[in-house]
């Protein structure tokens, strides 16, 4: 069999094309003073996770993980990062199995150059870096499925 003939069996179930940055922002709206106010202070820093799918071809796809992150102290705004981090990914598998491996395997992949970059952002931002977490993306996907069928019971 030559590759061209290549037997669906034998190619990988998920191969990464390729990965970016599709959008990054980063602030420090109060500074200097800001770095003043939180000497000896520890923020509150809630972290907003989200996950988009595209079909941008025959069995490929481009997962956005996009987080965002915004530090308080007081109610004011230390700082504001926003990271949309894609990846395209070719996927060989049943119908019924793509939709979790898009929302759950992709983005813990993407994850550690995503979390890379908020480290590195708050870094070179002169605070200290933003190492966050590892997610349970398995969570937040039976929680957006269980959002989904509340909705549709709504309707």
């Amino acid at each position: 069999m030559t590759d061209a003939q290549t037997p669906a069996e034998d190619l990988p179930q998920l191969q990464v094309n390729m990965q970016y940055i599709k959008d990054l922002s980063f602030e420090i709206p109060g500074a200097p003073h800001s770095f003043i106010e939180m000497q000896g202070k520890n923020p509150e820093i809630p972290i907003h996770v989200d996950v988009n799918v595209g079909n941008v071809g025959a069995n490929a796809y481009e997962v956005v993980l996009h987080l965002k992150v915004e530090a308080l102290l007081e109610g004011k705004a230390l700082f504001i990062l926003e990271l949309a981090y894609a990846g395209v990914f070719t996927l060989n598998l049943p119908e019924e199995q793509i939709h979790p491996v898009l929302l759950i395997e992709c983005p813990r992949l993407l994850f550690p150059f995503a979390r890379n970059i908020v480290a590195d952002m708050t870094r070179d931002g002169g605070l200290p870096p933003l190492l966050l977490q590892p997610l349970d993306f398995v969570e937040l996907y039976r929680a957006r499925a269980a959002e989904m069928s509340a909705q549709q019971g709504q309707a």
